[in-house]
């Protein structure tokens, strides 16, 4: 299937309607890393074999992230005239009430997570104004209509999928799906009756700024590399995501690999560019095969190689895995480990649009900016740029984990609050526990306080108050987090991390460890404190790269904070959190001890002991103070100081 004109388009595009929508049942189960780590791929066969057995004539398909990722595996249900019908938390041995339900045309209702009677589409083929695909209509009632229906789940409500508009409701494996869905017509709109000057512009307007964390306007980007003269430019898609809990980039590569090359083909044809990266670390093997997929079927299409779209356009895109080192998500170093090279920053006295890859005219953007901008280009930048803040426009996608009710990756517009976030989003802290605080941007992100939940988040928020937008990565974190302990976690990350080529970054940071370590351990001084600050100044301002530059954000922003916690390691010689174990005791409280004797049988120091149906004590020489028995005491007779 060679794609041309735009007939050629619409035509895959109605292919793709009878593989997304078939006129028979058709169930998709969530195939992304997530899923996949929760059984889905055991779910997805056992499905198959289980329908063939009960001779079902049903299509048994694969999707990306849909997002509620503690649900996981998640599977969806879709039939003619009926809501689109979620369940969760489906294993292999759980299948009989899917295929129950669509057998007997109803659902169970304590099974079914939200039912969907249309899709929430921000585009469509070729007319923006396309409604959304209606699955029924949406006053069905009877066992259907008792359930939350997508819309007002809690988790989704207030969320705006526009990065995430395909993820979870096409297979990444299929070109024609995504051109069903709106994909490349955006594409050949820039390629056929857009001048480069036009796509500049647009992005310009937009507003776009770069989605890796910087926040550097996209648009400005661009045009500072299309007007060098060169025979060679580039275009780099950086998907080396190495921030602890952040899976953003991950999920949009395997559930919607189609829309960020689509993006880099539009940005290559603005600046002039003919060859593109997509610099993927090699722990992402399924992001790495459904790009190798999404690649072949461009090629396939001729939507990659000479004169795409009959035009005297040529582009073509690698792949170049990485080998998982954190300052890689730099862009010099990026770029020197794409050249073979050790993987190390430069200055940047010569920007990467004058000299950057191999000393070519480059452009480099992350994931989820190059997937935005399909969307700019089909429906215009006024709409894009009417979401968001007055500096900050669009969304923003986030994973959301840690000490919550609800996690997984949510799409929300600019400018919404972190307590809508993480309190009507995540639902708050868990039952019976009170929220303290969200560590947003990575490691190299701030700790922003239960008091300032009221803060938009946007580029600009957040850097005011020490932290940052980041890559997206945003931890909740409950009393029970230390927030000495997480300062000291991220330090000790991004220790680890430092190419270690400054002094400052590599020298520093082992100085601010040390520091941590011994306040932690109970032996701190009234003057590590000032002696900190004084470390994370020189850090800041001295270091050649992002990565030391912004790596103590962590410790200042706690400091700034949660000075209160500091104080009390250091001059009470107490973890108010009860979390550091130099700083905290466990004992038993007799009157609530039964003798069940399940904590001297889980206590792997064999730190306690008494007689069954008799109060119990622990051995304070013999304690490693690793919890086990506060968590298997059914009775909360184990105390910690």
């Amino acid at each position: 299937m060679r794609i041309v004109t735009l007939e050629d388009l619409q035509q895959a595009a109605r292919a793709g309607e009878t593989r997304l929508y078939p006129p028979r049942p058709k169930i998709v189960v969530g195939m992304s890393t997530c899923g996949r780590a929760c059984g889905a791929a055991a779910t997805f066969e056992a499905l198959r074999a289980e329908a063939a057995a009960r001779g079902m004539d049903v299509v048994v398909g694969e999707t990306g992230c849909i997002g509620l990722c503690q649900e996981e595996p998640l599977v969806e249900v879709i039939r003619p005239a009926r809501p689109r019908i979620a369940y969760g938390r489906v294993t292999a041995d759980r299948i009989a009430t899917v295929l129950d339900d669509l057998r007997n045309d109803t659902v169970t209702v304590d099974r079914a997570l939200y039912a969907m009677y249309e899709e929430p589409t921000v585009w469509g083929n070729n007319a923006p104004a396309t409604p959304a695909r209606r699955y029924c209509d949406p006053s069905l009632d009877g066992a259907f209509g008792a359930v939350c229906r997508y819309e007002r789940h809690p988790f989704f409500a207030k969320q705006l999928k526009v990065a995430l508009r395909n993820c979870g409701f096409l297979d990444p494996t299929s070109i024609e799906e995504y051109i069903a869905r709106g994909g490349y017509f955006a594409a050949y709109k820039a390629l056929t009756s857009m001048t480069r000057d036009e796509i500049l512009a647009a992005v310009s307007e937009s507003g776009l700024r770069g989605r890796g964390g910087g926040g550097f306007p996209t648009g400005r980007k661009w045009a500072s590399a299309a007007k060098y003269a060169s025979p060679v430019k580039y275009v780099i898609c950086n998907a080396d995501e190495g921030d602890p809990g952040a899976y953003m980039d991950r999920s949009i590569l395997e559930g919607d690999p189609h829309s960020v090359l689509e993006g880099m083909m539009i940005g290559a044809y603005a600046v002039g560019a003919t060859i593109g990266y997509i610099y993927v670390r090699a722990e992402y093997p399924e992001a790495i095969r459904k790009l190798e997929t999404a690649i072949a079927q461009m090629r396939e299409c001729g939507l990659l190689g000479e004169k795409i779209f009959g035009t005297d356009f040529s582009f073509d895109i690698r792949l170049a895995r990485g080998g998982g080192a954190f300052v890689c998500g730099e862009s010099s170093a990026l770029i020197a480990s794409i050249e073979g090279k050790a993987g190390e920053p430069r200055a940047k006295h010569i920007h990467m649009a004058e000299s950057g890859l191999w000393g070519k005219p480059t452009v480099l953007n992350n994931v989820e900016t190059w997937n935005n901008v399909p969307v700019i280009i089909a429906r215009g930048p006024k709409w894009f740029a009417s979401i968001g803040t007055a500096r900050s426009k669009g969304t923003k996608v986030f994973s959301l984990v840690g000490e919550i009710r609800r996690t997984g990756l949510v799409e929300v517009p600019m400018g919404m609050t972190l307590r809508e976030i993480v309190g009507d989003i995540g639902g708050g802290a868990p039952a019976g526990r009170k929220f303290k605080a969200v560590q947003t941007g990575g490691p190299s992100g701030g700790c922003i306080p239960e008091a300032l939940m009221d803060l938009p988040v946007d580029f600009d928020e957040l850097t005011r108050v020490g932290s940052m937008m980041g890559s997206g990565g945003m931890i909740a974190m409950d009393e029970s987090t230390c927030m000495v302990g997480v300062a000291r976690y991220f330090t000790d990350f991004l220790i680890k991390e430092s190419c270690g080529k400054c002094t400052p970054c590599r020298e520093g940071l082992k100085q601010i460890g040390a520091v941590l370590d011994r306040i932690v351990a109970g032996a701190g001084r009234p003057d590590d404190l000032p002696l900190l600050e004084r470390l994370c100044d020189a850090v800041a301002n001295a270091s050649l790269c992002g990565l030391g530059t912004s790596a103590p954000n962590p410790v200042l922003s706690t400091l700034r904070y949660f000075r209160d916690e500091y104080e009390a390691h250091i001059r009470r010689r107490r973890c108010p959190a009860r979390s550091c174990k130099a700083l905290i005791t466990f004992s038993i409280a007799a009157e609530k001890c039964t003798g069940c004797t399940l904590c001297a049988v889980r206590c792997p120091s064999q730190a306690i002991e008494g007689e069954k149906k008799g109060a119990h004590r622990i051995l304070a020489d013999k304690c490693t103070q690793c919890g086990i028995c506060r968590e298997v005491c059914k009775f909360d007779a184990v105390i910690v100081e």
